[in-house]
Order: C-alpha cells, then structure tokens, then sequence
C-alpha cells in the first residue's frame, strides 16, 4: 500500500467518522437588595402562583378579566396583535411576513400569547417602591390601566396608557413601534403625594411553561438569553429550573447587576423576545423559574429613581420581539442595542460561521437565491482554498510519478519495514514531496462543512427559502424520493421518520453520491482489496447519511465536490499526469464481473 493511498484513506475515514459521530450525537431534528411590599408584583407570578383547585379559580378569574378588558390594536407593515389593558400587557403578536409552514392558508407564526392560552407568552411593565410611598399601591402585572386617545399601536402614532394610584402618584405609560419588531416603552411617574418617594421602574417577560417546539438540539440554543455588559450567557430551560433556590422568593432565580448596557429575554429557534434598558442607565438582569406553577420570567429591574414632589421622572426601555433576522438585528445593534447580533447562535466556530453567513447574505442580495448563493459561497471558500489545494494536489501528482520507484524500494527493503520507511523518507526529501498533503484539503473541510451546517441550520434566512422545483426550504431535507419515482407517481412516500430517514432518498443525495463517486475516478482504484471495498462504499455511505440533511447543506456538498473534480483533474494535467477517468471505470466494473 503506497502512502499516498494510505492518506487518502486515513482522511477520508476520518471525515466519515466525524461525520457519523455528529449525526449520531446532533440528528437533523424533525425541535440584592431585598424590596418589600410591591417587590412581591415582580417576584410572584400573580396569575398563577400554584396549580390546585383554590388558586385555579382564581386563575380563571384573571383569564375571563384579561379576555373582557380594553385592548390597543397593534398594526405595523410587519406585525400584528394588541396590548392589553389588564398589566399595559403585550400579549398578542403575530408575525405577517412568516407562517408556521409552506402549506397553502398555513397560520401566521404566533410569538406572544394571551393568559388563558396554551404556553401563554407576555409582557408587562409595572413599579416597585423602595420609600416614602405605599408598596402596595404600585402597578403590578393586574393593573387596570386607561387608554388615553389614541387606542391603535403603529410606526406612525403612539398610544399612551395611565394608572393614578390615588394617592398622588399618576404613573404614564408610553409605547412606541417601528416598522419592524422594534418597542420602545417609557414609563414615567408624577409625583403630588407631598413627600418625595423612591420608586424602581420594571420590564418582564414571562413564560407559562417550556415551549412545545423546543428542539433540545444541542447545536442550537433555545431559552434564556442576556448580555450583561459586553459578556453574553446562554441558559437552557432545564439550567434556570437548576438555579438556586432564593430564599426571600422561595424560585429558582440568578441575578446580575448590569452597569452600561445589556438585554435579557427569551429566544426561540427563528423568534425571539428581549428587553433592553436605555444604555447607561443600568439595571438588574434575573432569570427565574417558578417551580409550583411552572412559569419562567425574565426582568430588567432599573436603579431605583427619586421622585421629588412636584416633579416627574421617566424610563425607557427597548423591547424586541420577532424574528432573528441578520440584517434587522444587526441595524439594531448599530443603533444602540450592544452585541445585539450575537443573539443568533453562532456557535464554538463563530469566527468561521459570523463571516460565512455575512457573505453568504450579500450572496443572497447579489443573486437574489440562496440557493444559488450557496453555490457562490462554494466558489468563494473554493478560491479562498485554492493555493493549499494546488499545493496538495501538485504533491498527489507527484506521487503519482514516483510509482516506479516506490516498487524498487519494495523490492530492495523485503520485510524490512524500517529500512522502507527510511528509504521512502529519503527518496520524499529528495524528489521535495509532502505524503501528508492530500490530507489537508479534506481536513479543512470539516470545520468548514460544520460552520455551513450551523449557518443553515440556526439562521431564519434559510427557513423556507426555495431554490429551484421541487425544493422549497433549503433549511429541510430534499421531498423528493426514490419511492414514488421522485414525483413521476401519483402517490405521497412513506414519512420521514425513523429508517426512511435513511431510505427515502431524494435527488440531492443521489447525486452527491455521483459526485463524491466520480471524484474518486480520477485515481484508479487501489490493488489491496480492503482499500478498494473502502473506496467502493464511501459515496453511498455518505449518501445515506447525508439524505436527511438540510438541502442547501448538500447542495454546498456537491458544488465543493463537483469543483474540487474539476481543480484536481487541472491541476494534475498541469503536472504531466492525466487522470483516466472513463478508463477508472471500466476497470472497476471489469473488477466487478471478475469477482
């Protein structure tokens, strides 16, 4: 066995196993200081503090009051949905530009949801007193609050909701929109109680139960997450049900104090809901889960504000809820929300994966599909590649040349292995050839292939886009399939699930066995019968494996191998070698017959 071979095996097994293991491990899814009194509206959730018969009626009680109460129509070119009176309460919000799936009249996606409903989502905005006013007339999350004119949210008109707690305290609540999933809330207070009050405005967001969704995919991140002053923390639904226990609270909660900037909320797959103080301004940033009733909170607990009688004072905080869109999230970041785009998952390859997707985002502007982007990504990350690739393949060939004499070294050496390897080693030297870099390309390839899978996998540009016929979503595997002629036979093909995973192939992965099969062609197959069963078995083994995969991750995968052919088959010419690629396979299929 030459050593190039040997390489060339050495990687290509190693690629394979990499590639089994992550399949295996990562399957394609088909998922301070204590405050008293009014503190009690941020720390209990009021709406359902336990699940038994007594606090049940009380719970529907809230629900029926929630579902009678005033509401504000929000109406924006992107978003829909309304604020209820009942806690100024942003509970319903719809996303107009993206829908649960492509089936036709399919249902818009839902990011917030109504108390009431199933995995209720909301959030709400209310005070805690600190002094010289009474705790327990501050606005909690089942405040009534009025509507003051205006009572329809959109980019062009503010609506304004107040709340005077009768005792010389008249609390402002305004809220603004912009064209995209953007909030801007300012709360204010007008103090005339006759003595000067220390007040601490706050934001929550709160979570009734572990969303059903939830992929629990270890390359993906779904839960909480926060910035807190330049250091981002991510924590699974099953880490905040983990965290200590308070004691004051009796929940499972994890403070930190914020002194510049920072954001804290909840993400989802494609959505994703955050409140983000005014920068500067500093606040208290605390996950918590309530065990009894099962609900998650996220708050953003402001520093505290000393209210003179006579006078008012005011906070605004920016809320996002939406969908994890590159270029809005990155316009946000620019305006003010600092590190904002690290809300998408980037991942352990994040230097590879952030400026992966920024090209292949103005790929996708450039040609107008992702498809075809991806395509061009390949031909970039190809060019990018190319002098290690020329460096790798000018070696192959020269390997190539010294055949000859690596059979008289054989010949020489016998049994003695270490006078081989001594005398291989010299001949290398001399003729200033590297044995080990065939293996580079295909190395480099892997962290490569992972980033690619991470982009296509987290990204929402990805979700639902089409490229050409039959592929639609280049974020799901290829629909077609072998078993009904790949749409030439009028019936639907088993569901993808379990074995059909892996039997139910569609067009992509045929051909990138084809391809990855061809690429092989450009050596003859290798004389120990091992090496040549290893070879024969490679592609389909990868098209199996590959077949349920994202569609644009094996579009990438046969653009890299299709051009990778065409680099080697140059660059060998270039050396004087001509690869026999027809010649290859008639002599594997006259090895075939004879065996």
């Amino acid at each position: 066995m030459d050593d190039q071979n040997k390489n060339l095996i050495l990687a290509s097994v190693l690629s394979m196993l990499v590639l089994i293991v992550w399949f295996v491990l990562f399957p394609p899814p088909v998922p301070e200081e204590q405050v008293t009194g009014a503190a009690d509206a941020i720390s209990t959730p009021v709406e359902l503090p336990a699940i038994d018969q007594e606090t049940q009626v009380v719970a529907d009680e809230q629900v029926a009051t929630t579902a009678q109460a005033a509401r504000v129509t929000v109406d924006t070119p992107r978003i829909s949905g309304s604020i209820s009176t009942v806690g100024a309460r942003l509970d319903t919000l719809q996303l107009k530009d993206f829908r649960v799936s492509l089936d036709e009249g399919a249902e818009n996606v839902r990011v917030l949801k109504p108390l009431g409903e199933d995995e209720a989502f909301y959030s709400t905005f209310g005070w805690m007193a600190l002094s010289g006013a009474d705790a327990t007339a501050m606005p909690t999350p089942d405040t009534i609050w009025e509507i003051q004119g205006n009572d329809t949210l959109t980019p062009d008109a503010a609506v304004t909701l107040t709340w005077n707690n009768g005792q010389g305290l008249n609390f402002i609540h305004e809220v603004s929109v912009d064209e995209d999933f953007l909030f801007t809330v300012r709360q204010s207070v007008e103090n005339t109680s006759g003595q000067e009050a220390t007040l601490r405005p706050y934001g929550l967001l709160r979570r009734h139960g572990e969303p059903s969704d939830v992929k629990n995919f270890f390359i993906l991140h779904e839960g909480i997450i926060r910035m807190t002053d330049g250091e981002l923390s991510e924590d699974g639904y099953s880490d905040v049900a983990d965290f200590d226990i308070d004691p004051r609270e009796g929940t499972h909660a994890d403070r930190l104090d914020v002194a510049e900037s920072g954001w804290i909320g909840f993400t989802d797959h494609y959505w994703m809901s955050v409140l983000a103080p005014e920068k500067g301004t500093g606040f208290r940033s605390t996950a918590k889960y309530f065990e009894a009733s099962n609900i998650y909170q996220t708050e953003a607990v402001s520093n505290p504000l000393v209210v003179a009688n006579g006078t008012a004072v005011s906070a605004t905080t920016q809320m996002f809820v939406g969908a994890k869109e590159w270029e809005t999230i990155r316009n946000y970041e620019k305006t003010g929300i600092e590190g904002f785009l690290d809300s998408i998952d980037w991942g352990w390859f994040f230097f590879i994966t952030k400026p992966m997707f920024a090209v292949l985002h103005w790929l996708n502007l450039l040609i107008g599909n992702m498809g075809w982007a991806i395509i061009g990504l390949t031909l970039l990350i190809k060019a990018l590649l190319f002098p290690l690739a020329y460096k790798s393949y000018v070696s192959m060939a020269k390997m190539k040349e010294l055949q000859p004499e690596m059979e008289k070294i054989k010949k020489q050496a016998g049994d003695d292995r270490q006078k081989m390897q001594q005398m291989t080693m010299k001949l290398y030297q001399e003729k200033k050839v590297n044995p080990a870099a065939g293996c580079l390309p295909i190395l480099v390839q892997i962290p490569i292939f992972f980033s690619l899978y991470k982009v296509i996998f987290v990204t929402l540009e990805l979700r639902h886009a089409p490229w050409f016929g039959w592929i639609k979503d280049l974020s799901a595997p290829d629909p077609s399939s072998i078993w009904n002629l790949f749409g030439l036979l009028p019936y639907a093909v088993p569901s993808q699930d379990g074995i059909f995973v892996f039997i139910a192939l569609g067009i992509l992965p045929i051909l990138l066995g084809i391809s990855m099969w061809l690429q092989q062609k450009l050596n003859p197959a290798p004389t120990d019968p091992t090496q040549a069963m290893i070879f024969a078995w490679m592609p389909w083994v990868f098209m199996f494996m590959l077949g349920s995969f994202a569609s644009g991750l094996v579009i990438y995968w046969i653009a890299n191998n299709m051009i990778t052919f065409t680099q080697q088959y140059l660059i060998m010419r270039s050396q004087g070698f001509k690869p026999d690629v027809f010649g290859n396979i008639r002599q594997s299929f006259q090895r075939k017959k004879a065996e």
